[in-house]
């Protein structure tokens, strides 16, 4: 894995295998899909992994279940990512990555299973390479 992955701009080609493989709606498509199964969508969008793109923001849809619940798990990705200050961007690409710490499998690919064993592997991934 590159040293710089975390430090260089995030690759155009994620975001059309994130599109590809689990959708990236816009926040507004997201807004009215949570406002017509919730009376007030507010408090599952502030729970909402997002990605800066040009001038749009999107929702990699690998945090949504089938009936638009999250994931837990990336949810609890997501809570983790913010007090370690990691941009939502690189976030996107640390779950998209293959890695070596789960036999070549991506975070992504684990995402419905607990998320401290991921929380640990985010946290000590940013934090070696802070150091």
């Amino acid at each position: 894995m590159p040293a710089d992955l975390y430090t260089s701009p995030v690759p155009d080609q994620l975001w059309e295998r994130i599109r590809h493989e689990f959708h990236l709606p816009s926040l507004e498509q997201v807004h009215e899909r949570l406002s017509a199964i919730h009376e007030d969508p507010e408090p599952v969008m502030q729970q909402l992994s997002r990605v800066f793109i040009e001038e749009g923001t999107y929702c990699p849809g690998y945090q949504f279940r089938p009936d638009l619940t999250l994931e837990p798990a990336v949810v609890a990705l997501f809570q983790r990512a913010m007090e370690l200050r990691i941009p939502h961007n690189y976030l996107a690409l640390w779950m998209m990555v293959p890695s070596p710490a789960l036999q070549g499998s991506r975070p992504v690919d684990l995402r419905t299973r607990k998320a401290s064993p991921l929380a640990a592997l985010l946290e000590r991934t940013f934090t070696e390479m802070a150091a």
